[in-house]
């Protein structure tokens, strides 16, 4: 018998001062069997980092051919191509055949420097690439508040994230390790 997802549900309240995005959010979340509460709470920053009306989930891991989230323009070109962890690099350059912009969001700590410090060198020279690593510690906290319904609200303000729930009083600030030149 294969085991089913378990669908969470997450309300969100997001103010980003930074990227000027005020928006509530209702997601559904699929977690695969396979998939540990960790990823599933850096999918959910992912979302809260890059919140937009047409920001959407990907369809998970049993789906090479598309990312974790990704964002559409109205005529259907994929803009913004959003991986987690550390993924190949002939899988990033597959997206950045694909799409605009492709951002990687390591969330693992040490596993994420050691996936930078083999494939830096290649990396740095796709244009379009971001690479933001976002503090283990914080990730492993969402993951541990997880609950199948929760409301959160979200401020995002100078490059510092907080996040607010009944379960919940987080402060996060993601690095960039890597963003195109300018």
């Amino acid at each position: 018998m294969a085991l089913s997802a378990t669908i969470r549900k997450v309300e969100l309240q997001i103010s980003d001062i930074d990227r000027n995005h005020y928006a509530s959010h209702a997601l559904t979340l699929a977690q695969h069997p396979s998939e540990t509460d960790e990823r599933l709470a850096a999918r959910l920053l992912a979302f809260i980092l890059h919140a937009d009306e047409r920001l959407e989930f990907g369809r998970g891991l049993s789906n090479e051919d598309e990312p974790d989230l990704w964002r559409r323009d109205y005529s259907g070109q994929i803009e913004q191509w959003i991986e987690l962890g550390q993924p190949d690099e002939s899988r990033l350059r597959k997206a950045a055949g694909r799409s605009r912009q492709v951002v990687v969001l390591n969330y693992s700590g040490n596993p994420g420097d050691v996936w930078w410090s083999r494939n830096a060198a290649s990396l740095k020279r796709m244009k379009q690439l971001t690479v933001i690593d976002l503090p283990h510690a914080q990730v492993r906290q969402l993951a541990d508040t997880l609950q199948r319904t929760m409301r959160l609200d979200v401020l995002t303000q100078d490059g510092e994230t907080q996040l607010m729930g009944d379960a919940l009083q987080l402060v996060l600030v993601p690095t960039i390790r890597h963003a195109p030149p300018a």
